[in-house]
């Protein structure tokens, strides 16, 4: 059983001593995480009650193939929680992941998300919390990170779950030899975890896996490889998306709600068994793979059509 690291930081405390790669949170975020709601500056027509898109078609009417051929999704009803992965679901998968910004209307349809809630939408992602910061300003969210290594509640307080904090510095160099010797590959470096993406290399599959295998015998057992859409990641042992939402669900203001997860890759599922666990609704993004999710949404625009017409009707 793994040694574990699990920290409670205030909002408001420089977290770069706790592991590399994680930068000081911004004071925005730290000062303006109020009941889980977003933090608006100015740039953004986000204001209370504004159209978030009225030339948008909803996608109520959307069937879908998969595990739940020709059924809607779940009907839209109050007190619902949601927990939003981001690249694939929120934002279309790129060649590059620092090539990916959400548009300004993906930031306002999670602000009035934030709104009809009363707070209850988190991020849920692979990316760290800096970077989710730094890509979503102005908004301020609730977020897990790291695939769950990392969380911030609805009050600004972080937490770190690590089995152990030994470093990665031989690891990073070894990738960099793989990356130059594939032509096409591309290191993500999170500091704490380490992401080799193949997307733009498809036939150094193989040998990708079996550099991740090795550098995994070589670190030990406190670490683990997570597996996603053409890419690999090492990281520490720890908690997930699932434990991550489950946290959630016990604090303000998602307690009492019902939860709904949606999410596109492997590295999801575990978010996909925790809320139906807790008696939501999951819901995967596309067609390809065995999923738990008891729901399929067609892509990334379906998604962001069906929650703005969550918005619409609950306002």
């Amino acid at each position: 059983m793994g040694l574990k690291n699990r920290c409670s930081v205030p909002p408001h405390t420089d977290l770069s001593h706790f592991c590399s790669g994680l930068i000081k949170l911004r004071e925005t975020a730290a000062c303006h995480l109020l009941a889980g709601r977003a933090c608006i500056t100015d740039g953004l027509n986000l204001e209370r009650g504004t159209p978030i898109n009225s030339n948008v078609k909803m996608a109520s009417s959307t069937t879908f193939s998969g595990d739940r051929a020709n059924e809607r999704l779940p009907k839209q009803t109050p007190g619902w929680a949601f927990f939003l992965d981001v690249d694939g679901t929120l934002l279309e998968l790129v060649e590059h992941p620092e090539l990916a910004r959400p548009t300004p209307r993906i930031k306002s349809i999670v602000h009035h998300l934030q709104l009809v809630t009363e707070g209850a939408v988190a991020l849920v992602s692979g990316r760290s919390i800096s970077t989710l910061d730094s890509i979503f300003l102005p908004l301020v969210l609730p977020i897990a990170g790291l695939h769950g290594l990392e969380r911030r509640d609805a009050t600004g307080n972080l937490r770190i779950d690590l089995a152990t904090d030994k470093p990665l510095d031989d690891v990073r160099e070894r990738l960099a030899n793989f990356c130059e010797a594939h032509p096409g590959t591309l290191i993500e470096d999170k500091g704490v975890t380490i992401a080799l993406h193949y997307r733009n290399a498809p036939d150094a599959k193989d040998a990708a896996e079996l550099c991740m295998e090795e550098v995994l015998r070589e670190l030990g057992s406190h670490f683990e490889i997570k597996r996603g859409k053409m890419v690999l990641e090492v990281r520490p042992s720890g908690d997930n998306k699932g434990s991550a939402i489950g946290e959630f669900m016990r604090e303000a203001p998602f307690k009492g709600r019902v939860p709904i997860f949606i999410g596109d890759d492997v590295t999801d599922e575990d978010g996909f068994d925790m809320v139906n666990r807790l008696g939501g609704y999951s819901i995967r993004v596309g067609n390809d793979g065995d999923s738990n999710a008891q729901y399929r949404i067609t892509n990334v625009e379906t998604v962001l059509q069906w929650l703005e017409e969550y918005h619409h009707a609950h306002w």
